[in-house]
């Protein structure tokens, strides 16, 4: 499971260490929101990892891209607290060491991640989908069977609109379309008020016409949280693009806008022109 939906059975609201991580008040109003500073990360003598910095503003779309092996994967289990790097630090916001905490607590902070597969609760509706993960930063016993409160409810609403399933909110999720199902999980992330959402080759099997609402969804977050999306293809990525990095050998091999990057010979001998 991801870790947004792990935290349902994880941390609660009144766990020291949340009130904790909340009294950091992360300002994500301006600035940069995510900070990795010379990781490296080493499995059975292979560098995954090597000396990789990255700074993410906050409002920002950012895609990033690079062939099997590139350190991708490696990259967002290092901010999630999945993999702790060999060396270096990773910062959200101005102030708070993902390094020194745990994958519950890194959800609580504010950081949504969508693996490729989704992750939803089949035999549930949508719509209880989306309530359950709205309740995950609360104690379960207390609040899993309680009558919905109107501001609740319009949440939920807003967030069926937002991922385009609003007439789908009484189906059983198992009986969603694959690209109906990533809607729901991103929804669901969305229902915890991250700050910084992590997508893991969110098109992958996805209709056309699926990855096109895909990317009017994407545009229509960025501004409001940031977004990191790891994604192999390329039109998906030149829809959403503003800023893309490309990873090669767990480093950083090229940075900037999509044209730029596109026509960088070092990106073409690497990855686009395999």
């Amino acid at each position: 499971m991801s870790a947004s939906i792990r935290a349902i059975g994880g941390l609660n609201a009144g766990d020291p260490v949340v009130g904790h991580i909340a009294s950091e008040e992360l300002d994500a109003s301006h600035g940069v929101v995510l900070y990795l500073d010379d990781i490296s990360v080493r499995f059975d003598g292979f560098k995954a990892l090597n000396r990789l910095s990255l700074a993410i503003d906050v409002g920002e779309l950012r895609c990033v891209i690079g062939p099997n092996g590139a350190g991708k994967t490696t990259m967002m289990d290092v901010i999630t607290g999945k993999t702790r790097p060999d060396s270096g630090t990773v910062f959200f916001g101005q102030s708070i060491d993902l390094t020194r905490l745990t994958e519950a607590e890194i959800a609580h902070a504010g950081i949504g991640r969508k693996f490729q597969k989704p992750t939803i609760f089949e035999r549930l509706s949508t719509f209880e989908n989306l309530e359950l993960a709205m309740k995950a930063d609360k104690r379960v016993r207390s609040t899993l069977f309680a009558r919905l409160s109107s501001a609740e409810r319009d949440r939920i609403a807003e967030t069926l609109r937002l991922i385009r399933l609003t007439e789908l909110a009484d189906r059983e999720a198992g009986l969603l379309s694959h690209g109906q199902k990533q809607w729901l999980e991103i929804g669901m992330l969305l229902m915890q008020n991250p700050k910084l959402l992590l997508l893991d080759e969110p098109v992958a099997g996805m209709s056309d016409d699926e990855t096109e609402r895909t990317a009017e969804l994407f545009l229509s977050l960025a501004g409001k949280h940031s977004l990191v999306v790891v994604e192999h293809d390329m039109a998906f990525v030149g829809t959403i693009a503003r800023k893309v990095t490309v990873l090669h050998e767990g480093s950083v091999l090229a940075e900037g806008a999509l044209e730029d990057v596109q026509n960088d010979p070092r990106v073409i001998e690497v990855y686009l022109g395999r």
